[in-house]
């Protein structure tokens, strides 16, 4: 949790210094625009800063640019003091994409080989400044939807495989449209663009994915940071713990067969886990959140299963549509399904479930009725109602 920022006294005054020294210490905060509460990546900046000024970071990501957005493969904020990291990916790709993507790289080299003017159609449009999806007149042609992230339109597509090669970027908004643009005019020349090779890469992300975790198997380096991208791991994390750069542990409660690695820097840091120091913070995470990028190893380390279930039909939806975890200390210890009724100015909670030997006492209901009171705050409701179950040991403090 202290890695993830999720433990310890959020800063009294969140400022844009914050919310960038987050996003570098995270490595990236995925972006989604859904608001049936607030933006998933603004949520997931709330459970670890408090009540700081989106506006900071809309500056942040347009004015100052010293965040990005990239897909990696998801949207996701990201800092640009890592570009060198990302340019290896863009100058490679679609190379860089592993095996573990399976087809995606034949289909596109297919898709660009296949379309070479479309690309350059689009690269020269953009000279005279950013556009939305349905301003380029090929996609308005034969556009299906104009929603960026479901790409149905060879433009949508092409977008893609150029912002994954890094030749354009997302430059700002409207609404919830991307605003396109070059790269390089966007970007600041000041930004490092230090060319990596395939190994220095792998090194330098291998390393930041296992400070990130705490400690972290092959398999969980590879699906979170960067996703899928790892051609060589093995051998990369063999040369790491020969030099000694990082470390194997072993988590007892999870077998002998458990792999897993610590960065070296951060030993010392297990020790104060168990000391005076351990300070826990109750949290509520949205469905987005790093913690939950991977739900395997959310079930594996938590015992916590987690579904985003808005992706399901409602019939089989079992906790509710958007539904927010409770974080306490170092366990995941409920959920709550809360909509931002935005007529009546009203956070409506409507369920909150505990799981199986969540603590009962009076403390930790009254922590998690003043989190969602602050929720409410920050989404600018004038107040949290609870409509539906609450467990009974909460009843109290939740009402």
């Amino acid at each position: 949790m202290t890695q993830q920022r999720l433990a310890g006294r959020p800063p009294t005054r969140p400022t844009a210094a914050s919310i960038r020294t987050l996003v570098r210490d995270l490595a990236y905060v995925q972006w989604d625009p859904v608001s049936i509460v607030a933006p998933s990546h603004l949520l997931s900046l709330w459970a670890r800063l408090g009540a700081f000024r989106p506006s900071d970071l809309e500056r942040l990501l347009w004015k100052e640019k010293s965040l990005f957005l990239h897909w990696t493969p998801m949207a996701s904020i990201v800092a640009t003091e890592d570009y060198p990291l990302y340019r290896s990916l863009m100058r490679r790709y679609p190379a860089s994409l592993s095996h573990s993507w399976g087809s995606h790289r034949t289909r596109a080299r297919k898709f660009l080989a296949s379309r070479v003017g479309l690309r350059k159609k689009l690269l020269d449009g953009l000279r005279s400044g950013p556009r939305r999806l349905g301003e380029f007149e090929e996609h308005r042609r034969a556009k299906k939807s104009d929603v960026d992230w479901a790409p149905t339109s060879d433009v949508a597509q092409m977008l893609y495989h150029l912002t994954m090669s890094g030749d354009v970027m997302v430059v700002g908004h409207a609404g919830n449209q991307n605003l396109w643009g070059l790269t390089e005019t966007f970007l600041p020349a000041s930004v490092d663009r230090t060319e990596l090779s395939e190994s220095e890469f792998e090194r330098a992300a291998a390393q930041r994915a296992i400070r990130v975790l705490g400690t972290a198997t092959p398999t969980e380096i590879t699906h979170h940071f960067v996703r899928g991208r790892y051609e060589h791991l093995g051998k990369t994390l063999a040369s790491l713990e020969e030099e000694g750069t990082i470390r194997r542990v072993r988590v007892e409660e999870l077998g002998a067969r458990d792999e897993r690695y610590v960065h070296a820097s951060d030993v010392d840091r297990l020790d104060d886990l168990e000391g005076a120091e351990w300070e826990p913070r109750l949290s509520l995470l949205p469905p987005f959140d790093n913690l939950l990028a991977s739900t395997a190893r959310t079930s594996r380390l938590f015992g916590f299963e987690y579904v985003r279930e808005q992706f399901l039909p409602k019939e089989r939806r079992r906790f509710g549509t958007y539904v927010l975890p409770i974080l306490w200390g170092d366990r995941l210890i409920g959920r709550i399904d809360p909509r931002l009724d935005r007529a009546s100015g009203e956070l409506v909670i409507q369920s909150v479930h505990a799981e199986p030997r969540a603590p009962t006492d009076p403390e930790v209901a009254a922590r998690i009725g003043e989190t969602i009171d602050r929720l409410a705050e920050f989404v600018g409701a004038r107040a949290a109602t609870y409509t539906g179950r609450v467990p009974p040991a909460w009843r109290r403090s939740l009402r």
